[in-house]
């Protein structure tokens, strides 16, 4: 699988709100001669990079099954963040890593899987811009704001106004994480309903 390509049209309207909120002026079209779009687009890539990093529910996926190949090895796929056993029976025995794009067993010492078997991981994935929920987009623009602040401008006022906004975003993305993943006290087991709904006060109105 490869790594997912950048959409340079879908990514233009973020690259402009960055430009607009260090105080330059919005671009037609993503021309990475110019030194401060060049930067605007590196930085959004790189922040969207470190927060997918950090697991979300629409990016994380429990349970993964990884076939090995017809060598008996399992090639990670490029947009793949993160990688982890799923913590089972089956899997007790085992230590992994990443090494040489493949699946490597640190307590067995071998690249090699038992052939036809699959084997279950915990997996965080690198999406494309157009695949990322509107406010986890609303974030990473805010905080490659703060960073191009910083690399172009200077501004300590400027630059503490765009970290402001950039919490404001934060509040609304771990609000919208919150609300997607449908946690509670009692968690939520690993690939398994939620079968606990909280009280809603409303609802004490209807009876």
């Amino acid at each position: 699988m490869a790594f997912p390509t950048t959409n340079a049209t879908k990514e233009l309207p973020a690259i402009n709100q960055i430009l607009a909120s260090v105080g330059q002026a919005p671009v037609t079209t993503l021309d990475q001669t110019n030194p401060d779009v060049a930067i605007a687009y590196d930085t959004l890539l790189q922040v969207s990079r470190e927060v997918q990093s950090e697991g979300w529910s629409f990016n994380k996926e429990e349970h993964y099954d990884f076939t090995p190949n017809t060598s008996d090895e399992i090639e990670i796929p490029n947009n793949i963040l993160q990688l982890d056993l799923t913590q089972n029976v089956s899997n007790s025995d085992k230590d992994v890593i990443r090494r040489d794009g493949k699946l490597y067993d640190k307590y067995n010492h071998t690249y090699k899987w038992t052939s036809g078997v699959a084997v279950e991981c915990d997996v965080t994935w690198f999406f494309d811009w157009v695949d990322l929920p509107v406010p986890i987009q609303d974030y990473i623009t805010a905080k490659s704001a703060v960073m191009v602040s910083s690399r172009i401008v200077g501004d300590p006022n400027q630059y503490q106004m765009l970290q402001q906004n950039e919490a404001y975003a934060r509040a609304v993305a771990l609000e919208y994480e919150c609300n997607q993943g449908d946690y509670t006290f009692f968690g939520t087991p690993n690939n398994k309903p939620n079968n606990y709904t909280s009280y809603k006060p409303y609802q004490a109105l209807r009876r």
